[in-house]
């Protein structure tokens, strides 16, 4: 059994792997082999892979199972492989329908990591807590530059971009830094700083992570419009975390249920914008397709023209989605951009009279070593499972225990009755 690990080349920040060299080496251990094609651009060199016996070599063709993190282009797509990677099909995204169809046509077979999930619908093998770690320092960074654009200095100027720190490590220590600094000189006029998290999850865990290497005070939803008023005796930072019962509520006056709204999010309308005036930061972390209410609307924008909010993390990074002034994915040297609700339109930086919005859509990108490191921690112990099934079986009589057959996307030609859903996606 030859597996392939192939090169991530989707853009110049992309430089994480899905299994790390001394992941690679117990595994070959077990009988597996490896192949892995040379990169100028990942994090780990080619050389520390040869170093643990790794075989580096450009054609994947002999490999029978390939392993990458973003999705393959579809010329690249070899007839009958097993692929292992993040789709980001099941949504129906428009921009790989055209890859799916080729998977298809192809009879290869696709797991998303995306799907592999516990029962309960818990992702089990993610970048998550990555992202939010380096979505919540890009909005910080934000932040800093959009106070100071308006002619506010702050220590919250002095943040950099998460790219620009040597390890996850040395921005924490640098934050506490920052943090030490900010309960004296924060200016009067924005104590608290109030910032938002919607959502609740690995990303969002990510994310406190971060504001706890800063002097926050974390509050609740319903005590915001009164510990968010501006006062200088306050403290520097006030923090809130939102739920989907704080996102939305029932059109008929019935008590919120979330296995309804889950089930029936056409019973329930969005209120998040009486939050809206009461923070500084929103930063969303939340999972959103069109069938729920929105967080951040246009028509919002347009009757808000100078808010108190002054940025927004949008690391769920959904366009027009979520945060509606969502327009493009930006990248980690330029993460940010305004919205212009007279003309629909954005551009980059800072300037302007809204918020400025961070819309790094492969923010783990920016930490490649540990995110690859943990990503790899929790896929080695499934790759034996996934190489030695015996994929020329029917999708019913595959050898996979649940969490990894939920994760089949296309086998053999065919979407598999989870995903039967998408052909109207395909058709369209």
């Amino acid at each position: 059994m030859l597996i392939g690990i192939r090169r991530e080349d989707k853009n110049r920040w992309e430089r994480r792997v899905p299994l790390v060299p001394a992941d690679l080496a117990e595994l070959q251990g077990t009988g597996l082999q490896f192949r892995v094609q040379p990169s100028p651009n990942r994090i780990f060199a080619d050389e520390e892979f040869t170093a643990r016996g790794i075989e580096v070599a450009e054609d994947l063709r002999p490999c029978e199972v390939v392993f990458a993190v973003k999705e393959i282009p579809k010329r690249l797509l070899e007839p009958g492989m097993v692929y292992v990677f993040f789709a980001h099909v099941i949504k129906g995204q428009d921009y790989n329908m055209p890859m799916l169809r080729r998977l298809l046509d192809q009879q290869c077979t696709l797991i998303d990591y995306e799907r592999v999930v516990d029962a309960n619908g818990r992702r089990l093998i993610f970048f998550s807590v990555h992202a939010g770690h380096a979505g919540m320092i890009d909005t910080l960074w934000t932040l800093g530059q959009k106070l100071q654009a308006r002619g506010i200095a702050t220590p919250l100027a002095e943040v950099r971009l998460t790219h620009e720190y040597a390890s996850f490590a040395d921005a924490q220590a640098h934050l506490r830094a920052i943090g030490d600094r900010l309960a004296a000189e924060l200016p009067a006029s924005l104590r608290p700083l109030t910032i938002g998290v919607a959502g609740y999850g690995n990303v969002a865990r990510g994310c406190r992570d971060v504001l706890g290497c800063l002097p926050v005070e974390w509050i609740e939803p319903a005590d915001l419009a009164a510990k968010a008023a501006r006062d200088p005796a306050a403290p520097a930072i006030r923090c809130v975390e939102f739920r989907e019962e704080h996102m939305v509520e029932p059109n008929a006056g019935q008590p919120f249920d979330l296995q309804e709204y889950y089930a029936h999010p056409d019973r329930y309308r969005g209120v998040f914008a009486r939050f809206l005036p009461h923070l500084d930061v929103l930063v969303n972390a939340t999972y959103w397709t069109a069938r729920y209410p929105r967080l951040v609307t246009r028509q919002w924008a347009r009757e808000n023209r100078d808010p108190r909010l002054q940025a927004i993390g949008d690391i769920s990074c959904d366009i027009e989605g979520g945060i509606e002034l969502t327009l493009e994915a930006t990248l980690p040297d330029e993460p940010s951009f305004t919205y212009d609700p007279d003309t629909d339109s954005i551009t980059l930086g800072v300037s302007g009279g809204g918020p400025a919005i961070m819309a790094v859509d492969n923010l783990p990108c920016e930490l490649s070593r540990e995110a690859s490191e943990y990503f790899s921690k929790v896929l080695r112990s499934r790759v034996p499972l996934i190489a030695r099934c015996d994929w020329s079986a029917d999708y019913a009589d595959l050898d996979l225990p649940p969490e990894l057959k939920t994760a089949v996307i296309t086998h053999r030609g065919e979407l598999t009755p989870p995903y039967r859903y998408l052909e109207r996606y395909l058709g369209a």
